[in-house]
């Protein structure tokens, strides 16, 4: 098996930069990101680019924002009161907190301000308005996965974001 369909595990290396040249994030150093295709583990623009490469093919690609992370959304900004937030806690600005979403999931947020009187958090992914441009290549086409757990393990999408 040489080219990448739904449903097989594919190893890639990659890396991911902004608009500016700054990397956001890379594979490299790691192990490749292993995923099945077709699974929902990556951005659906990233997936698509993926799809009907073959094996140790490289490809560059940029995903515009609704490719990716979707536009910025200032409605999912949000001020807290000071007295809202617990004693114990000492925000400040960069730091990422789990808020109560809907149906009682956590939502990560980054703290963007803080002050005497109140903490602004902004729920938006942090590449959320971003055009975003990778360099890949398919180091690995499989049936079955290859690695102890595919998937996140770059981080990718799930702390950092990038695919």
């Amino acid at each position: 098996m040489d080219t990448v369909e739904n449903g097989l595990f594919v190893s890639i290396d990659y890396t991911g930069k902004l608009q500016s040249g700054e990397i956001f994030d890379s594979s490299e150093g790691r192990e490749p990101l292993e995923i099945q295709v077709g699974s929902g583990q990556l951005i659906e623009g990233f997936e698509r680019e993926l799809q009907g490469m073959k094996l140790n093919e490289k490809k560059s690609f940029t995903l515009a924002p609704d490719e990716a992370y979707g536009q910025r959304d200032e409605d999912l900004t949000r001020d807290f009161s000071r007295s809202d937030i617990p004693k114990e806690m000492s925000p400040e600005v960069g730091m990422t907190v789990g808020l109560q979403g809907h149906e009682g999931r956590q939502v990560p947020a980054q703290i963007v301000y803080v002050d005497d009187e109140k903490v602004t958090v902004d729920m938006n992914h942090p590449l959320a308005g971003e055009e975003l441009f990778f360099d890949i290549e398919v180091v690995g086409i499989s049936e079955t996965p290859t690695q102890s757990s595919a998937g996140c393990g770059s981080g990718c999408d799930c702390s950092s974001g990038c695919c």
